[in-house]
């Protein structure tokens, strides 16, 4: 019985967060091994911060010290994680993985609940908001994993793909 891939959570040193997601992308690519480790993130939000009297936007890791990591454990993986630079081990007793839930995947955003959209690719759009607020285009490819539309507005006199968040654009009526 093949086993099921979860999501588990790896504690690593402070600031080793992007170095150890791309070690272990490394080794995913080097030994074949997308069957066993599928996904790993670094979660982040965007925040807007004041500097020097001007607002800007950064991204800014959610749980500092933590990569999810969503694949199958058995000894040879577990092995493998834990060697990594930077990984001080799995969250879990003794170091010991312990899956996240359905629940707790759904609620830390790493799984989308499915959403409707008022809107498909090929239907005519509005920027709703932004720096494009008031452009008009047609949606040219949803990516629900990022949440961002393609669109093409006409700018100039010129098409030009632009790539926006879900909640910039409404649908026209």
């Amino acid at each position: 019985m093949a086993e099921t891939p979860r999501w588990y959570v790896l504690h690593t040193y402070s600031g080793y967060e992007n170095k150890v997601a791309t070690s272990i992308e490394k080794i995913i690519e080097n030994r074949k091994l997308q069957d066993i480790i599928l996904e790993v993130r670094v979660p982040t939000e965007k925040v807007v911060e004041q500097k020097d009297n001007e607002r800007v936007e950064i991204e800014r890791k959610v749980f500092p010290g933590y990569v999810l990591i969503n694949m199958i454990i058995n000894d040879d993986s577990w092995i493998l994680i834990k060697g990594i630079r930077g990984v001080t081990g799995f969250v879990g007793p003794d170091g010991k993985p312990v899956a996240l839930t359905e629940d707790e995947v759904t609620n830390l955003g790493i799984r989308k609940q499915a959403e409707e959209l008022p809107f498909n690719e090929g239907d005519n759009v509005h920027v709703a908001s932004g720096a494009l607020k008031g452009f008009f285009g047609t949606v040219q490819k949803i990516d629900m994993s990022k949440g961002t539309v393609s669109v093409v507005v006409s700018m100039f006199g010129r098409e030009t793909l632009v790539e926006l968040d879900l909640v910039q654009i409404e649908l026209l009526k």
